[in-house]
């Protein structure tokens, strides 16, 4: 098995663990994103697996703060998406259940994981969001995934505004599936984790494919289509550039509109 920076890794009694270990925000940069696909390499020819669980070291502040905005400028923005982009494509792919357990911040690509994810658990003390626009950028998947999940109406509105939630609302939205305190989340984790277990592996694979086949086309055909858009209307942008400079540099955007 491959060694890892930027995560940790198991499959023990038949679930995938992924362990965002990048302290404290769990930024994901060009090459922690590629390492969790790494890993999810490793689950391809494990048909007894049944489920993929996504979480984090005890020392983290946030599931994650999103992808690492140093990384979108010209020189690594294709690196960027495509590292971030591929991992969707692997779990479409793998059509594994995945769990998602939140404890603090997922913001932007952290929050577009949590869209993606089938079931999601998350201590009261989270919080949810896409602050993208905000930096003059948009999130690819959450454009894609988040109308499904939530309604398209509150969807545009957080994509189109950057609002955040807190991890009550995100549980009547239907973002995510269970609340609880932060000391309950493993005990949480671990129940429905105990339900997965008694299933059949393949059993699972084929009931997500078929689940995915009905919410509409495959990610990865959509996926083509709006990064086109990203890579070659966005981010030929001034706005866009400027966003992120911004970012970078700590100060507020000062727009052109062009």
């Amino acid at each position: 098995m491959p060694t890892f920076k930027y995560i940790k890794f198991s499959i023990d009694d038949r679930v995938a663990r992924v362990t965002f270990a990048r302290p404290p925000l769990n930024v994901f940069d060009i090459e922690m994103m590629r390492e969790i696909n790494l890993a999810l390499g490793e689950v391809i020819s494990r048909r007894d697996v049944v489920a993929i669980v996504f979480d984090t070291t005890a020392d983290s502040r946030a599931f994650s703060a999103g992808v690492a905005v140093e990384e979108h400028v010209e020189e690594s923005i294709y690196q960027m998406l495509d590292a971030f982009h591929s991992i969707f494509r692997s779990l479409e792919q793998l059509a594994k259940p995945v769990i998602a357990v939140v404890d603090g911040a997922a913001l932007g690509g952290g929050c577009e994981l949590v869209a993606a994810a089938d079931i999601v658990i998350a201590s009261d003390r989270a919080r949810f969001g896409q602050p993208e626009i905000k930096l003059g950028v948009f999130p690819p998947v959450a454009c894609m995934l988040l109308p499904l999940v939530i309604g398209d109406k509150k969807a545009r509105e957080l994509i189109l505004t950057g609002e955040l939630i807190d991890a009550a609302q995100a549980g009547r939205l239907g973002l995510v599936n269970h609340v609880v305190p932060a000391e309950q989340l493993t005990q949480k984790t671990g129940e429905i984790l105990a339900r997965l277990r008694e299933l059949s592996g393949p059993s699972l694979e084929s009931t997500r494919r078929a689940i995915d086949l009905g919410r509409g086309r495959p990610i990865a055909d959509t996926l083509a289509e709006v990064e086109n858009i990203y890579l070659h209307e966005l981010m030929k942008t001034d706005d866009a550039n400027e966003g992120i400079k911004a970012f970078i540099e700590k100060r507020k955007p000062v727009w052109k509109n062009k």
